[in-house]
């Protein structure tokens, strides 16, 4: 099975045979719901669209409305397309559990939009260093970015250049995280490690 939608609910610790503390992340995998099934005949390759999480109707515009409504299935908050290798034979209307998609002991990759942090210098978006010590005058140039190019040749500067910026809101993976507890009963998957963003958010889980 190559994915699913869930929801981050905060983090946690457990402890593993050894005794050792282990930071972990819970995430909510309420079953996802098979929305439409793609096909290499009628659509030119080969899917499987989930859906997560319920939401009202009229928060849900129009032409998504007809979506679900023709898929069988009442409105939801997020749709996303993954490949259809799924084990299991799947249908419009049907629901795909967690323990359906993922067991103890395997590795997941989270992707997620990571929280924003507003406009940040570049010792804190790129980790630089600032420019020399705290001696020979330099009082304000400590987290300053320093020469950004060359004045003559070429008189410009190069397109990708480190500088400040908008930092964090952007769409971040995680990879080869470890599931460490899966909860069928509770709708629950537990990771080793930290995943992207705030409490709450949409999580894309893929393996």
């Amino acid at each position: 099975m190559p994915g699913m939608i869930g929801k981050k609910i905060g983090m946690t610790s457990l402890f593993d045979e050894n005794g050792k503390n282990l930071p972990c992340t819970v995430i909510e995998v309420e079953p996802n719901v098979v929305t439409q099934i793609k096909t290499a005949e009628k659509d030119g390759y080969e899917a499987v669209q989930l859906a997560y999480g319920e939401q009202k109707e009229s928060r849900v515009p129009s032409a998504m409305q007809g979506h679900f409504k023709k898929a069988g299935v009442s409105p939801r908050k997020k749709v996303k397309e993954f490949e259809n290798n799924f084990s299991i034979e799947l249908k419009e209307g049907v629901s795909v559990a967690v323990n359906d998609f993922v067991a103890e002991g395997q590795f997941v990759d989270i992707s997620g939009v990571s929280k924003g942090k507003g406009f940040q210098g570049v010792v804190k978006r790129h980790g630089f260093g600032g420019v020399g010590q705290a001696t020979h005058g330099q009082h304000n140039r400590l987290r300053a970015p320093g020469s950004i190019g060359a004045g003559s040749d070429p008189s410009r500067v190069f397109k990708g250049m480190r500088m400040a910026g908008r930092m964090g809101g952007a769409m971040t993976m995680v990879e080869n995280l470890k599931v460490l507890k899966v909860d069928a009963e509770k709708n629950l998957l537990v990771v080793k490690g930290s995943v992207p963003g705030p409490k709450n958010s949409i999580l894309i889980i893929t393996k």
